[in-house]
């Protein structure tokens, strides 16, 4: 295992990380406020955090759907959460070119799970030396993501994360095997698990993306008993008005208990 240090923050020594933020930038004020008072909440459970939020979704199920600020706009936003509140930062990048200009901003360059498998987009974000976290796509096997990490540390980088989200099971439907996670393990990187991405309910919801936020805490005890790296959780203070993942975001009101249930399993689980 190669640890991988983000700023201040490690993943792969032992320590429980948590990465968390709204699912999409709603606005910068928004963004803002969230990161302080996850960052309030981290520290006083004494977890590491990285602030998690994405400038543009752009697989969303509908053109009506709200999609962010885009690039220029949401590195702004972005910039100011990692000065004003001192957060290392992750956020998706979906094409080639996004790579470089993210870089400057972003400690954590994120490949979509749907984009696990593309080569020119691994590559570019590989070559930026910034860390590269690889989510595995629903359609693949825990085994398989050890091509996209060859691509990435072919290129150079040897900084990269691996995050499980889930698998397609039937229409509509994800599960999480929890053999995924000492399989990926094995591969030789970190390994997050993205919980609330792996309650969703794709296209379920007549147009949109439904979920089973109703579990979260469960399916995340799960993951840190199997032995994660850390976990990954899209947080809101009004989930049914987030304009993105509604149905699968925690309420941040509900994080502080969380994360001390999390740190109790992760240590009995190490014990």
């Amino acid at each position: 295992m190669q640890p991988v240090h983000v700023g201040p923050v490690t993943f792969g020594t032992g320590q429980l990380v948590l990465v968390a933020g709204p699912c999409v930038i709603e606005s910068d004020a928004h963004a803002l406020d969230l990161a302080h008072i996850l960052a309030s909440i981290a520290r006083v459970a004494g977890m590491p955090l990285i602030f998690k939020a994405s400038f543009d979704k752009a697989n969303r199920t509908s053109l009506a759907s709200f999609r962010g600020p885009g690039l220029a706009a949401g590195l702004k936003t972005l910039a100011r959460v990692k000065e004003e509140v001192g957060l290392p930062i992750l956020t998706d990048i979906h094409e080639p070119s996004q790579a470089a200009p993210v870089a400057e901003v972003a400690d954590v360059l994120q490949i979509p799970a749907f984009l696990c498998r593309q080569t020119d987009l691994l590559v570019a974000a590989a070559r930026t030396g910034a860390v590269v976290n690889i989510k595995k796509g629903q359609f693949l096997a825990p085994d398989d993501m050890k091509y996209p990490l060859e691509k990435v540390r072919e290129s150079g980088n040897a900084r990269v994360l691996l995050t499980e989200r889930g698998t397609s099971f039937g229409y509509h439907n994800l599960v999480v095997d929890m053999r995924a996670f000492p399989q990926l393990r094995a591969l030789g990187a970190p390994v997050i698990y993205d919980v609330t991405h792996s309650l969703q309910l794709p296209g379920a919801g007549d147009g949109r993306t439904a979920g089973q936020a109703a579990y979260i805490e469960t399916m995340a005890c799960a993951g840190v008993a199997a032995g994660v790296d850390g976990v990954f959780m899209e947080v809101h203070e009004d989930p049914a008005r987030a304009r993105s993942d509604a149905e699968n975001a925690l309420r941040v009101d509900r994080l502080p208990a969380l994360l001390n249930r999390l740190l109790r399993v992760h240590a009995a689980s190490r014990a």
